[in-house]
């Protein structure tokens, strides 16, 4: 699958000011709505009776059409080798300004992508490249997509819809990886994050049961594609607690959902909570992370 926008392909070559002036772009290109073929009620992480007949029927191995059998949805992840650090944007720990690692210096980017349908793994590919960018909060794409990129061009099947170890529109310039390579590659997409980068939860996320959903909204920090704040009160994405201990003191942490393009935000946490099975994560995501990390270890990581 190859950049349906290359123009937007990520440059780390690119001075700060370029990087942030792409994302505004990006934002203005990005589709924060439904614009999707695929039927939403059959996207699951579990085996259907259509997978089953799939896998069964004349012609047996993988179907490569993304329609027959429902929609195929990509996990996608990206990690770091040689001692890189794995500075998630998802994290939220680190202002704007801050940057980590040592400049990027020999570094190499691992990206993982798991093609799967009802719970049933269609195709997995991955890439090693290498990284020239530090992480910078923000700017997590100019360091990630690159991999990223490399490994969805070697996939035989094209998905139907992609869910991003990152954030979408939860982002400085509503331009998180998931948003940026979703309007690259024109492909519905929805970030999904295990830390607040930025915006505001509409209500406190202290200890939510299994299944609570908390609005995050713009706040302060959120801008426009013109630069200028969007309403506080615009929401962004959703807090989403998926899975949550019993009992005890111990909690579980909500993971972070949000439209990355073609994927509407109330949508994109309905897909994320059909496609959790028992994890924190959706499964997608799960076995991509999973991947990238088989992925290095056999680059001796």
């Amino acid at each position: 699958m190859e950049p349906r926008c290359p123009e937007f392909v990520p440059d780390p070559s690119l001075s700060r000011t370029a990087m942030e002036t792409m994302q505004r772009e990006i934002a203005d290109a990005a589709v924060f709505e439904d614009e999707f073929d695929f039927d939403q009620a059959a996207v699951s992480a579990r085996a259907t009776l259509s997978d089953t007949l799939a896998e069964d029927g004349p012609g047996a191995g993988p179907d490569r059409s993304a329609t027959p059998g429902g929609p195929v949805v990509a996990g996608v992840d990206a990690a770091f080798l040689d001692g890189s650090v794995d500075g998630e944007e998802d994290e939220g720990d680190a202002g704007e300004g801050s940057t980590g690692g040592d400049g990027g210096s020999g570094e190499r980017a691992v990206g993982a992508v798991v093609l799967s349908r009802g719970g049933q793994v269609l195709e997995r590919a991955s890439a090693v490249v290498d990284c020239g960018f530090p992480y910078v909060p923000g700017l997590l794409s100019f360091r990630e997509a690159g991999a990223v990129l490399a490994a969805f061009a070697s996939l035989e099947t094209e998905p139907d819809l992609a869910l991003f170890d990152g954030s979408g529109r939860i982002h400085y310039r509503q331009a998180g990886l998931a948003t940026h390579l979703g309007v690259v590659l024109d492909l519905p997409g929805i970030g999904v994050a295990k830390g607040l980068l930025c915006g505001r939860p509409r209500e406190p996320l202290d200890a939510l049961p299994a299944g609570a959903r908390v609005a995050v909204e713009a706040g302060e920090e959120i801008t426009a594609p013109d630069g200028s704040a969007l309403p506080a009160e615009t929401v962004v994405g959703y807090a989403l607690q998926t899975r949550q201990y019993g009992s005890g003191s111990r909690t579980i942490n909500p993971i972070y959902v949000s439209s990355g393009h073609r994927v509407g935000t109330e949508t994109a946490a309905d897909l994320v909570e059909r496609l959790c099975t028992d994890y924190k994560l959706p499964e997608p995501t799960r076995l991509a992370d999973r991947y990238a990390d088989e992925t290095k270890g056999d680059h001796g990581a």
